[in-house]
C-alpha cells in the first residue's frame, strides 16, 4: 500500500488507474500493509480520499494475518494485546478473548501510544508463560515530526527483558503472502507481488515463491537495491508501468 499506491496520503502515479484496470478484468488482487493499527474499513477510506477505490474486503493487514495465524494455532484463545483497533478488531472477529488474566499469547502491534505500564505487564505475562507474537518487525514508523518507535523496537525491548524472541507474522515472513493467497484462492505460480522494499516485500515474495516486482516510488532506489544479494524479477519506476499502453 504505502510506497506503491500512496505516499503520505497522495496517490502515486498510475495507482488508481491500475486498480480500476484490474477490477474491469475481474483480476483477483489484495492490497497488503504491515501496518496493524487500522481496520480494512479505515484503510479503504484512506485510499478513497486519495482517489483509489479499493473495497475493504480486498485489504489485507498484518493484524488480519496475525488473527488468522492465531485462529489456526489455538482457536478461541486468550490474548493480552498492545495495539489499536485494527488489531483488537481482527482478534475479536477471530473469536479471541482479550484479557490480561492468564492469556495464551501476548500480541504486540503498532500504536501511537506505547505505555510503559502495558509493556511491563506484557513482560511479566511472557515470563509467566504467555507466548509472544508480534504483527510485524518494523522498528520505526513515520510521523509528521519524524520516525517513531514501532513494533520491532518494542518487540526487541520485551525480548531483551524476557529472553523470548517474538514470532513475527508480517513481512518479511512469507506467511503474510501465503495467507493472502489463500484468501483469494491464488497459487504462487500465477501470483505476483508489487512492493517498494527489498528487505520486506521482495524477500517475502521470493520466499513465498511468487513473481516479484519492485517499484522505485517508495523506499528502494538503485543504491538500496545493490546492497542485497537477491534481486526482484522486475524493477519499475512506478505502477504506472503496469498499465496497458
Amino acid at each position: 500500500m504505502d510506497g506503491v499506491l500512496v505516499w503520505e496520503s497522495q496517490a502515486l502515479p498510475g495507482a488508481g488507474e491500475l486498480i480500476e484496470q484490474w477490477k474491469s478484468r475481474g483480476q483477483r488482487f489484495l492490497v497488503l500493509t504491515n501496518n496493524s493499527m487500522f481496520t480494512p474499513r479505515d484503510l479503504s477510506a484512506r485510499l478513497h480520499q486519495a482517489g483509489i477505490q479499493v473495497p475493504e474486503d480486498l485489504i489485507w493487514t498484518s493484524a488480519l494475518a496475525t488473527a488468522r495465524f492465531l485462529q489456526t494455532q489455538r482457536p478461541g484463545g486468550r490474548a493480552y494485546v498492545i495495539g489499536e483497533s485494527g488489531l483488537t478488531t481482527a482478534l475479536h472477529e477471530a473469536g479471541y478473548i482479550l484479557t490480561d488474566i492468564d492469556p495464551d499469547y501476548v500480541v504486540l502491534g503498532e500504536t501511537r501510544y506505547y505505555s510503559f505500564e502495558a509493556i511491563t505487564k506484557a513482560i511479566r505475562l511472557v515470563l509467566g508463560g504467555a507466548r509472544l507474537i508480534a504483527t510485524n518487525p518494523d522498528a520505526t514508523g513515520p510521523s509528521a515530526e519524524g520516525p517513531v518507535p514501532s513494533t520491532g523496537a518494542i518487540g526487541a525491548l520485551i525480548s531483551k527483558a524476557t529472553g523470548f524472541e517474538p514470532y513475527w507474522v508480517g513481512k518479511p515472513n512469507p506467511m503474510m503472502f501465503r495467507l493472502a493467497m489463500s484468501k483469494v484462492g491464488a497459487h504462487s505460480e500465477t501470483t505476483g507481488m508489487i512492493g517498494d522494499r527489498m528487505n520486506t516485500d521482495v524477500i517475502a515474495g521470493i520466499e513465498a515463491g511468487v513473481h516479484t516486482v519492485l517499484v522505485r516510488t517508495g523506499i528502494s532506489d538503485d543504491a538500496e537495491i545493490a546492497k542485497y544479494p537477491f534481486r526482484p524479477n522486475e524493477i519499475l519506476d512506478s505502477v504506472r508501468d503496469l498499465l496497458d499502453q
